[in-house]
């Protein structure tokens, strides 16, 4: 876990072991240790279906695709979260500042944002990892 998932209670709250038994080893490593998956290989990289993107770990909604878009760099791209459903920390770990994105319910790890969301309302990239979001598609 890392030092916020330690420090701050969450609505949804489990033991490691808990964690460990409901997500794959690769989620659990992005999700509960702040892993990243390889780039331009996760699953929503490039999808264009219209849903809802919720947390893996918690089922929380995150992101509508409404708000995704192709920015490039290999893993999703949303320039706006649903509201409050993210907490935003500085990040200085692998010699980088940045600022990791996670899930407000249960303080799973989900990826990083950045000020380089060129063309967006918000001039916003979240960079979020495939493996820490389920897609519920819109019904038609």
């Amino acid at each position: 876990m890392t030092t916020e998932q330690n420090e701050q209670s969450y609505a949804v709250s489990k033991s490691d072991a808990e964690w460990r038994e409901q997500l794959t080893p690769e989620e659990y490593d992005v999700l509960r240790k702040a892993g990243t998956e390889r780039a331009f290989v996760g699953e929503y990289t490039d999808t264009e279906t219209e849903g809802v993107y919720s947390c893996k770990a918690c089922g929380a909604e995150l992101f509508r695709s409404e708000t995704k878009f192709h920015s490039g760099c290999g893993w999703p791209s949303f320039y706006a979260p649903e509201d409050a459903a993210v907490i935003e920390r500085e990040d200085n770990s692998l010699g980088m500042k940045r600022v990791e994105v996670l899930c407000q319910s249960c303080g799973s790890h989900l990826g990083h944002v950045f000020p380089d969301g060129f063309g967006t309302p918000t001039g916003q990239r979240y960079c979020i990892n495939s493996v820490s979001m389920t897609l519920k598609p819109t019904e038609k």
